[in-house]
Formats: C-alpha cells, structure tokens, sequence
C-alpha cells in the first residue's frame, strides 16, 4: 500500500514526538542528546533551505503568466480588491475571537514573574509609511534572497502588466519561457517534497527534545486557550465562509491537509507555499487567483498570527497586573490591524510584533520572555491556521469571481 504524503508527514510527526521525548528525558548523554538535537535542526533546515529556493521564482512565473497570459488587467485589479476586503474582514474577525479567548480565559492572571528573564532585542519603531514602503522592491535581487514575498508579488505584478501590454512579438516567446520556468518549479517542488516527512520528523523532534514536555505545565491555559481560539476561528469563521461561497467542504479538507500539516511541523507558513499553490490549482482555483492571492496573503491574511497577536498582548497587561479598559484594548486591536500587516511568514516573527505593542502601551517586556518558553508549541498552530486561511481566501477570491472549477479533472 502506498503511503500519500500527508500520511507519511502524520507517520513522521508521531515518530519524531517519540524520539524527542527520548531525547527529553536524558536516555542519552549531555554530549550526545546536543549532538543529536544539531542533527535534527540540520535536517529540518533543509528542507526549509530548499522551499525557500522554489518560491520566488514560482511567485513570479505563475504571476507573470496569470497576468500576461489573460491581457485583462481590469480583472486583476478587481480581484485584487476583492481579496484586500476578504483580508481585512477576516482578520479583523480573529482579532476579536482572540481578545475575547484571552479576557474570558484570564491565562494571564497569577503568572509569576521569573527570577531572571534574559534581555529581549528592542524592536524598531514600525510606522505606517515604513510598512508602505517595505512593500516596494528596490532591488529585485535583494527581495529574492532576503525571502521578501510582498516585494516580489509586487515587482511580478508590474512585470506581468508590462509583458500584457508588449507587441506580441516579444510578448509570445517570453511568455512560453516563463511558463516553461512555471511548471519546472511545480515538478521542482514534487521533487523536495518527497523529503518533507524526514525534516517534518526531524522538526518534531528537535522541539520536543529541546524543550520537553515540561514547559507546558506552566503555560497550559495560555497553550489551551490560543488552541480553543483557533478551533472556535475555524468553526465559526472559515466553515461558515465555505458554505456562503459554496466551496465543498470535504474536498477542500482534502487539498489543504498536506500543506496545513507540513505547516504546522515546521512552522514555517513559507514552508507550505508551493505545495499550497499546487494543491488549490488541483483544486480549481485558477493559476492567476492562486499566484496573487496565497503570496499576497502571507503579508495581509495571517488569520492564526493575528488572533495570536491579540491574545498574547492581553496577555502581557494580564501578566503584569496592568487593567487594561475596554477602550484601551480596542485601540490597541486597531495598532495590531495595521502592524500585523508586516508579519513575514517566518517562524516567530510575531514576538517582534508584541513587543512593540508593549512598548507602546507601556506594558513590561518580562511576561513576552514567559510565552517564549511555549512560542513554538503555539506558532505550529497558528502557523498551520495561516495557511489554511490563505488556500481558503484563494478559492473564495475565485468563487467571488465566477472562475472556480467545481469539477476539476484530475492532476
């Protein structure tokens, strides 16, 4: 019987959780458990090294031809709207579940502060116009090997309009060498992933065994109340958004297992990117609605980081005794709706993002050193959320366009 790859990812999950707690629990010498933790981290990095190979180059030949092979440009200019209204409603909706988990949860009252608590980096004074600005490429180069995806949505957007408006005889012969760059990529990544269950083990049980199971007594109620947050976002979010836009729940579960697992393992939404774009092509979406919406969703449809960003920061005011009113709290939603826009989908990329709301609303910095001892443990949920989100915001962005394929032939 041959193994899919998302039950080669679960199998892989369980026996890496398994070897971690062997690791965690000392069988092995000091030596030899930091010897076989470096081991595991090499491998996991990996594969992450190799994704992060396929997708810009895939961004920007399956945008290029979305844009250029159509000619519509009104069409991409309507769905881009579309999608910036499905983003802001939707993760405006998991800001608030996330306010309302962590003030009916109270995870934050009675958490002791440690006895030490290491210096945490002063992030940058993040500001509207720096967040505006980072979005533009200034050197395509430089947003490729940084791993910036809005920069390079944002110069493949331009490039495709470009090609769109060229005479067709330079128009024709690029367009087929960029579609040619556009499948070798697809075929690039069936090839790394056939190593995704080893980093996916690999990732697991490097968490484990680096943290233990311990670390979950302390913060259990701050662990279990993203975890039922997250479940209440998805029930009572995204399903209700499958039924409106009469996407068929059952294949849907289906196209975004594999990345959603890959996704949570790593947590690395990057991770998951290009088997994400694949999947939703399987599933009907078009290529154009794929290659625009998914990428561009990695900077403004974070769903998971962004619930999270709303509770971890009550958390802290919790933590540190701080009352925070209502209003105050709602103000601070509204600096999160513009913030978490700069989210890269790297792991823990929204430690940054808390720590500059602490500093803005004169929270402590002690209580963002306590959620780090559980960080990872939360991030594969949210990240795996993220994703999920994104192949959703796709089919919908398609549907709302009238292009969704309910019938797809098979890949």
């Amino acid at each position: 019987m041959k193994l899919s790859l998302t039950g080669a990812i679960v199998v892989a999950m369980i026996v890496g959780a398994g070897i971690g707690v062997f690791l965690a629990n000392g069988v092995l010498s000091p030596e030899g458990t930091a010897a076989a933790l470096t081991t595991l981290d090499v491998l996991s990095k990996i594969f992450l090294k190799l994704v992060k190979t396929i997708v810009s180059p895939l961004i920007f030949s399956t945008l290029v031809v979305g844009i250029a092979g159509h000619s519509n440009l009104k069409a991409v200019g309507r769905m881009g709207l579309k999608a910036i209204i499905y983003f802001e409603v939707v993760t405006t909706l998991a800001l608030f579940i996330g306010l309302a988990a962590i003030n009916f949860t109270k995870a934050g009252v009675g958490v002791s502060k440690p006895e030490t608590t290491e210096a945490m980096a002063k992030p940058a004074e993040q500001k509207a116009a720096d967040i505006i600005l980072h979005t533009f490429p200034d050197n395509i180069a430089k947003s490729v090997a940084e791993g910036q995806v809005l920069q390079v949505v944002v110069f493949s957007l331009l490039f495709g309009m470009g090609l769109a408006i060229a005479d067709e005889k330079h128009k024709k012969p690029l367009l087929a060498i960029i579609e040619a760059i556009a499948e070798t990529m697809f075929k690039f990544t069936k090839i790394v992933m056939y190593y995704a269950p080893v980093a996916v083990g690999a990732a697991i049980a490097y968490a484990v065994g680096k943290m233990g199971i311990g670390v979950l007594k302390n913060l259990a109620m701050l662990v279990g109340t993203l975890y039922g947050a997250l479940i209440v976002f998805v029930l009572f979010v995204l399903v209700p958004v499958m039924f409106l836009f009469r996407i068929n729940l059952k294949r849907f579960v289906g196209a975004v297992r594999e990345p959603a697992s890959l996704a949570f393992a790593t947590s690395a939404s990057e991770a998951a990117l290009p088997i994400a774009m694949e999947n939703m092509e399987k599933f009907g979406v078009p290529r154009s609605v794929v290659s625009f919406v998914i990428p561009t969703g990695y900077s403004f449809n974070l769903d998971g980081s962004t619930l999270y960003l709303a509770l971890a920061s009550i958390f802290v005011a919790q933590a540190a005794n701080v009352d925070l009113p209502l209003s105050t709290q709602l103000v601070m939603m509204l600096t999160l709706m513009l913030t978490s826009k700069g989210v890269a989908g790297v792991p823990r990329a929204t430690l940054v993002i808390i720590l500059g709301t602490c500093a803005q609303f004169g929270l402590p910095e002690w209580p963002v050193a306590v959620i780090l001892g559980v960080d990872a443990i939360m991030d594969m949920a949210r990240t795996a959320v993220n994703v999920t989100g994104n192949c959703l915001a796709s089919a919908v962005v398609a549907r709302w366009e009238n292009v969704l394929d309910d019938n797809p032939k098979a890949a």
